[in-house]
Order: C-alpha cells, then structure tokens, then sequence
C-alpha cells in the first residue's frame, strides 16, 4: 500500500497527532522542533502540510515543497501564507475557520466583565500587592446596559445571544445580513451606525478588510458617549490605535478590552502603558477545548486531502490548465472581480446572484457561478469564504443562484454578465477579455465602459446636467485625491462616473459626493 505523507510543521494538539499516528495509508512526520532551515529539506518529500503561525510559507517553502498538493493552516488567519504562490504551483490552501468560535466568544465576555468590574487590577492589588481596599473597586453592571455588536456573523451573534443571557440591551450593525437573522433572536437591529455609536459598550466581530480597518477611528469615537466601553477581540487595526489611545487617556474612553493589535506582538504598545485597559496577547483561539478540535480538524483535513478525497475549507482553486481551455481562465478572474465590485458599490444583504455568458465561455457557467459568489461573498464575509463552501455558505443566508446563455449578439465573441440584487435593489456588470489576457468591464447598469477591473473606484450616478464633472474635480481636489482617470457614459436622462483615484476615500468624501444637487447615487469599491 502507497502511503501519504504529511509533514506537521508546528506544534498542534497531541489528539491531531493521534489521528496521523493511526492512519494506515499516511506516513507522518513530525516537524514542528526542528529549525526553519532544516524543515526546508524535510517538506521535499510532503504530500500535504501543517502549519501555524510559526513557519512562514512562503517562497522558499514552497521552491522547497516541491511534491506538496495542500497546505493546511490550523487556524483562521492565513496571513503567513503566500496564496498566490500556492495558486500558482497548483498547491490548494485550507484554514479551519470555525474551531475556535466559542473561545473567542467567551474571551470577548471575559473582556467586556473584566472592563466593568476591573477585575485584573483589583486582583493584582489584592494578590501582588496585599492591599485590601475594597472601596477602590466601585464596578458597574452589564445588567441593562446597551451592547452595540459589530458583525453578526459566526462569533458576533453568539456574543449578542450571551449578553442578552446578562439582560443586556443588544443592538447590532450588519448590512450584509438580512434583519430578521438578528431580529428572530431578539436582538434589535439597525442600518444605522450611529445607533451603535450611541451605546454604552461597543464590541467588533468583522472581518479585516479595505472597509473594516480603522472602522472605529477619531470622528466615530467623537460621537460616543462619555465613559463608553470598546472590546476588539476580532482583527487588529478595526481600531484605529491612535484614537484609541489619545481617548483613553482624555477618559472620553473609560476601559477598552484588547486581545488585537495592529502589529504583533505588542509588547511596546502605548496601549499597554494604559491605566484603563485589559490586554491578552491574541488568545482568541486559546483554550485547550478549541486547540484540540483545531488539531483535529486538520488532522482530518489534511488526510483527506492527501487522499484526493475533498479539500474542505479551501482558501483557493488551482486551475489544471492542461483540463481546460487557456482563455477560461481571465474570465474566471474576471468574472470574482465583477461580483466583487457589485458587492461592494451596494452593501447590503444578497438576495440572488446570476451569472450568464456568450460564446465559448459559457460552456464554463457552473465554474463562473462559483466563482461570482465567492467574489460576492468575500465582502461582507471575509475569511469565512472560499471556494468549496461558497454555495453551502450562501445558501444557508437564502441566497439563490442563477445561470443562463445569452444570445450572441452583443459584438463580443465572449461575455459575462454578473447580476447581484440586493435588499436595496439590482446591479448589473458585464465584462470580456480581449486578446492577451486583457480583461475589461464593458457595461454597469446599462451603461456602457471600457474599464480594467482594477483601482480605487468612485460610482457616481448623476442627473445629466452641466457642472458636474467640475463639482467632482473640485470635491476631490479640495480633499488631496488625485484622479488617475475619469470615464463617463450617458444614457437617456442619466450619466454614470467612474471616477479611479490614486487615494483612498473616507466617508466624509463620499458624503461631500453624495450632496451634490445632481448625484443620484454614489458609492466607492477597491479592487
């Protein structure tokens, strides 16, 4: 009997060990004790790997992995693997995105107590300093107090649903879920984040992205109440740390709970130097109950894989380009990025995506369609997306799918049409791929373009009266943007901008946009 090999790169929990002991068809190695260097010769031989956070695998791993079919990263974060690179050598990598959920549900409750009550301080004078003063140690209750939950996914309903247990207030921001998944529960939901602004205690569960990062941030902290309570046990950098700090040191803040920090370790953080906060050392994950089950998920994971048999939790899909036509693969590309930019010009909760396509292509519909909703879903779901899951995943929110061939008559000899609704209502992008991989968005919402799905995009609908393209220039000149280009299509009574920009743009801009006389709608995606 052929044997597999997997090669364990970090320590994982010995019941994951176990399994690859006493699995017949497996040859395991272990790995996690030797140096990075040494590890290099040993991975040559490995079918799959695992890994944590302590082997960077990047190109020098993977030059060295020469026989390696898929990565398994026992945890959620990916951010030590090179996914292009892995991509590109055919290497599928998989997370084990849900292990931990209830650790990091619990920490986040440990935090938001610990910030009421003050416990690590009244403990350390108690336990350090043999101090006994009661009266130092006036806390507050959650009972009654308003929770504002940021995210409602997997960790932030649970949180909600735990705070409601302490007869907490619970409100919650998500706009890319339907309202009834918080209402059916009993947790009050809004689309307004000033709603959550105006609570006593605010705690984050999003994924980090182009739209989370520096979420809550100097002009969001303005408008909270004095004494407010802010919990980040989620990504580090949803905060901005700056604003952070400088409030917590006016009191505008009154404790902040900190498992995440913009870079790490922390241990020079000026946040740490702070008299009114708790702080771990991103132990989200870390509990013995979850690092079992992460050890053995992968373990599993990792057999399976090695087998052939699923690649569950994939984070990419190598495309066999020697299986199918080299043109399918730009419009796969293209088609993610289309449902990407869809996504993220109208960010609510996802009804339907449908995909259809003309000429050749659309022999690769069912692939398109993967591929549309992963792009779709990336945005308001982060890391809980990929590939394999994307379907399942989005029809357990009620989305629905569609596919369909459209007639070959647009003058295009391939075409995907990409079209999301919404709560809000329906967008609509078509794209091809020109000669040399050139990939092109030919039409949004009716109007027509010749736009590269790449860049800083600003969507501006507009009544189709003189002025306006001067009050744009003007709007982003006055805020340092610079227009590295600007395309504009008319139609019957209408005009749509697509306006790319060298620069980020903040809220404020999009609302000094949004004020024109003549703008009907506006929004701004990354791609």
């Amino acid at each position: 009997m052929s044997k597999h090999t997997i090669v364990v790169c970090d320590h994982i929990h010995e019941a994951g060990l176990d399994i690859l002991k006493t699995t017949e068809d497996i040859n395991y190695v272990y790995a996690a004790d030797i140096n990075k260097t040494e590890l290099l010769d040993v991975i040559k031989n490995a079918d799959v790997a695992i890994t944590r956070s302590s082997t960077d695998v990047d190109e020098k791993f993977l030059n060295a992995a020469t026989n390696l079919k898929a990565i398994i990263r026992a945890g959620v974060g990916y951010d030590n693997v090179d996914m292009e690179g892995c991509s590109k050598r055919g290497i599928i990598a998989m997370n084990i995105p849900t292990a931990n959920t209830i650790a990091a549900v619990e920490l986040t409750m440990a935090h938001m107590l610990s910030c009421m009550r003050k416990f690590p301080y009244a403990h350390n004078q108690l336990k350090n300093e043999r101090v006994w003063k009661r009266e130092d140690w006036y806390g507050n209750e959650l009972f009654g107090k308003k929770l504002g939950v940021i995210g409602f996914g997997n960790i932030g309903h649970r949180v909600a649903l735990r705070a409601k247990a302490f007869e907490m207030d619970v409100i919650t921001y998500d706009p890319y879920i339907p309202s009834t998944k918080a209402t059916d529960l009993g947790i009050k939901y809004t689309t307004n984040f000033n709603d959550i602004l105006a609570c006593n205690i605010i705690t984050i569960h999003t994924p980090k992205n182009q739209e989370t990062i520096d979420m809550i941030g100097f002009d969001e902290i303005a408008k909270m109440k004095e004494g407010v309570i802010l919990i980040n046990c989620a990504r580090g950098g949803l905060y901005n740390e700056e604003a952070l700090v400088e409030n917590l040191k006016s009191g505008k803040i009154a404790m902040a709970g900190i498992d995440v920090f913009k870079k790490e370790p922390a241990t020079s953080n000026p946040i740490l130097d702070l008299p009114n906060v708790t702080v771990t050392a991103h132990l989200g994950a870390n509990t013995k109950e979850s690092q079992k089950e992460i050890a053995i998920q992968a373990a599993r994971n990792a057999i399976e894989s090695a087998r052939g048999i699923a690649y569950p939790n994939a984070l990419n899909l190598p495309i066999d380009e020697s299986k199918i036509p080299s043109f399918v693969k730009p419009y796969i590309e293209l088609t993610q990025k289309m449902a990407f930019l869809c996504a993220q010009s109208d960010k609510s909760a996802i009804r339907s995506i449908s995909v259809c396509a003309q000429g050749e292509i659309k022999e690769y519909l069912d692939s398109l369609s993967t591929f549309a909703t992963v792009g779709a879903l990336s945005v308001s779901a982060g890391d809980e997306i990929n590939y394999i899951n994307a379907k399942f995943w989005a029809e357990d929110k009620g989305i629905t799918f569609d596919t369909c061939e459209i007639p070959h008559n647009s003058g295009y000899s391939n075409k995907v049409t990409v079209k999301i609704t919404t709560q809000k209502g329906v967008n609509t992008i078509s794209g091809t791929v020109f000669d040399e991989n050139v990939q092109r968005i030919v039409e949004i919402n009716g109007f027509a373009f010749d736009i590269a799905p790449k860049g800083n995009m600003i969507l501006l609908r507009n009544s189709d009266v003189p002025g306006v393209i001067g009050d744009i220039g003007k709007i982003l000149g006055d805020n340092n943007i610079n227009i590295a280009d600007f395309r504009l299509s008319r139609g019957k009574d209408s005009a749509l901008a697509v306006i790319l920009v060298d620069n980020n743009i903040t809220h404020d801009i999009l609302k000094k946009l949004e004020s024109l006389e003549a703008a009907i709608s506006v929004s701004y995606a990354e791609i």
